[in-house]
């Protein structure tokens, strides 16, 4: 489940660009918390240490405790902004958790078993169709991933939603038969399927025409036996001569 980190920020009194622009250029990243029936406080905390924890994965279903000024707010990341071209953080904003509250997050999908996939064994390819899953839980018991495992899966098979076993006490925003995972076929396979289908059609139809044709072949001798009646007579009319 979640694991709280801490980070430390400063109240940041004045708001507006220009605060924001100053709080830059002093290596430091504007943000404010909000939430918990409770008036948002404005703040800033290190541009380093919130790079780290940006480019550390995970951030937006991490747990943090901040300290400001030796009190602490447990929060949430609600978002963040980069900067479009040097891709450094611009601002940030905080989510305040009451405690036992209930939100709604974003949780990675992680694929597990694809080498073993009898799909891929044969040549395919694992495609994650859905990348996160919409989730609602308690702030204590957010999963730090979803597990999709792909280890039965073979050539152009999918694994959907409730096929899923997610954690005691979450609940999945998403659709139930919303498509995690697939295994793509590989370049060629339904020109191969194609051609092994008419190949076992003609190998079906080989021996049924072969049984068509002897009825007909033993046929032939009933038509020689024609042949000895019509030269009986020949006898017949040769007596009347005499």
């Amino acid at each position: 489940m979640a694991t709280v980190k801490e980070l430390k920020a400063t109240a940041r009194p004045q708001s507006g660009k220009g605060a924001a622009r100053a709080e830059r250029r002093a290596g430091r990243v504007p943000g404010v918390i909000y939430g918990n029936n409770q008036p948002p406080v404005t703040i800033s905390v290190d541009d380093k240490e919130l790079r780290q924890r940006i480019l550390a994965g995970r951030f937006l279903t991490t747990l943090f405790d901040i300290d400001l000024e030796g009190k602490k707010h447990r929060v949430i990341p609600r978002d963040f902004h980069l900067d479009p071209v040097r891709d450094f953080p611009l601002h940030v904003d905080f989510m305040r958790l009451g405690e036992g509250a209930t939100i709604r997050v974003s949780v990675p999908l992680h694929v597990v078993n694809g080498e073993t996939s009898p799909g891929v064994k044969r040549g395919g390819t694992v495609n994650i169709v859905t990348h996160t899953i919409d989730l609602e839980c308690s702030v204590d018991n957010i999963p730090q991933y979803i597990e999709a495992d792909v280890g039965a899966l073979e050539i152009s098979h999918s694994l959907h939603l409730s096929e899923i076993k997610l954690p005691t006490g979450v609940k999945s925003l998403s659709r139930e038969d919303a498509t995690l995972v697939t295994i793509v076929p590989p370049s060629g396979y339904a020109e191969e399927q194609k051609a092994a289908a008419a190949a076992a059609a003609a190998g079906t139809a080989a021996p049924a025409a072969g049984a068509a044709a002897a009825p007909a072949a033993a046929a032939a001798p009933a038509a020689g036996a024609a042949a000895p009646a019509a030269g009986a007579k020949a006898p017949a009319g040769g007596e009347k001569k005499k």
